[in-house]
């Protein structure tokens, strides 16, 4: 009986009320900020309610105990325990090891020698390298690490107190499309395409010749575009200042990426990736002489976004599904596009792998539809929430508005659209 009224209408209409709240609530985190500043009394409840990455952990507890209020604490827990909780895990495993010092030196010593080869001043070729090719690099390294990746380069260079917000919010609309469609050329980084592409069979080959060339000629035009208006500011600004720290052994270094690619591969297997990942933590202390501190604040709050996100998504199928069914290939792109904003691209996509006879038109339209909408917000896409999480402290009031973001991402998601409809 508790198992049929956990998916009774009541519960259902429950549950999508508690997603809109979570929804209004990520749109108005930095007003939460905002009456921290002005009630300093309560400025620590105020600041963890302005937490994005609080919001949809928090509204996931508010449905489990609606839950357990409805239909009894044993279909409650049970709900919560059947969901799959791979992805938050795996992000919050991959942002660590991916920020760790000896990855970030490799990845940094890379681009800087990358920089030297364009023909550019070096802040405005590292600013095009953190936007058009680490996302690209996403397609190897999976969209989370990407993420990290991209967001820490770019941080000193962009993110920064000195730069105008419209072109701080601008940037981080580029960023968050390109994550999203970056990851486009094989057919395991990007969380929506790997939702389908056991169903569908679509291996890397299919995904770099029907998505991958179009989503790296977006990616270099939005790059490109972004970085025209940076110039300025860019060339005004001081050069961000030199920290003598211990030189690390390419041996370090080594083990590091190969603790990455580890990650990486085992990336559906959890048991194994989070043992692999208590070897990492234990190697870091074994040569502290050679870290940073590990975010590990960060990833737990970015899996704690998303496991909520999980928990609140599981009861959307209700309306969600039948929208997706209902839309011809073209309308189900704009539809895709505009329903990833409010949910998870790759809760959208899955939706999509259980419908029976989709034609192929409706499969390509779908997914490029939600990869294309995945940087319009917080948690249309799930590496972004740690880009958030990486970026916010450049912003003022260290928040990121959801409107701001919103904004700064219609552009570039205009360009993705337009490759993914007329190429």
């Amino acid at each position: 009986m508790g198992t049929e009224l956990i998916h009774s209408d009541l519960m259902h209409q429950i549950a999508a009320v508690l997603f809109g709240a979570a929804l209004l609530h990520t749109f108005g985190a930095k007003f939460f900020e905002g009456l921290a500043h002005r009630h300093p009394k309560h400025a620590g409840l105020f600041h963890l309610l302005g937490e994005v990455e609080v919001v949809f952990g928090f509204w996931a507890f508010v449905l489990i105990a609606c839950m357990a209020l409805v239909a009894g604490s044993g279909p409650a827990i049970a709900y919560a325990e059947s969901r799959q909780f791979t992805e938050p895990l795996f992000v919050c495993v991959v942002m660590v090891v991916a920020a760790s010092r000896p990855v970030l030196d490799v990845v940094a010593r890379s681009m800087n020698l990358l920089a030297r080869l364009l023909p550019l001043p070096r802040p405005l070729a590292l600013a095009w390298l953190g936007l058009a090719v680490v996302p690209l690099l996403g397609s190897l390294v999976t969209e989370p690490a990407a993420m990290t990746l991209a967001a820490l380069m770019l941080a000193p260079l962009l993110f920064t107190p000195a730069m105008p917000e419209r072109l701080k919010y601008a940037a981080l609309g580029v960023l968050f499309v390109n994550i999203s469609i970056g990851g486009t050329l094989t057919a395991y980084a990007a969380p929506p395409v790997l939702m389908v592409a056991a169903t569908w069979q679509w291996d890397t080959a299919f995904m770099a010749s029907t998505f991958g060339w179009k989503a790296a000629l977006a990616v270099l035009l939005n790059a490109t575009v972004m970085v025209l208006l940076l110039r300025k500011p860019l060339r005004a600004a001081p050069p961000p200042p030199r920290t003598a720290e211990v030189s690390i052994p390419w041996v370090v270094s080594a083990v590091h990426l190969a603790f990455l690619a580890g990650v990486v591969l085992l990336a559906h297997h959890p048991v194994l990736f989070l043992g692999l990942f208590l070897f990492f933590l234990g190697y870091t202390q074994a040569y502290a002489r050679f870290q940073n501190p590990l975010i590990l604040k960060e990833g737990l709050l970015v899996g704690f976004f998303l496991a909520g996100l999980v928990v609140l998504g599981g009861m959307q199928q209700w309306w969600l599904q039948p929208i997706v069914e209902s839309l011809a290939p073209t309308a189900l792109f704009f539809g895709a596009l505009g329903l990833t904003a409010v949910t998870d691209n790759a809760a959208l996509t899955y939706l999509g792998s259980l419908i029976v006879g989709i034609s192929d038109p409706a499969k390509y339209m779908l997914v490029a539809g939600a990869v294309a909408g995945g940087g319009l917000t917080v948690i249309a896409n799930a590496p972004n929430p740690a880009g958030v999480a990486l970026l916010r402290a450049g912003f003022q009031d260290q928040s990121i508005g959801a409107g701001g973001l919103l904004l700064g991402a219609l552009l570039p998601t205009a360009v993705t659209a337009a490759f993914f409809l007329l190429l």
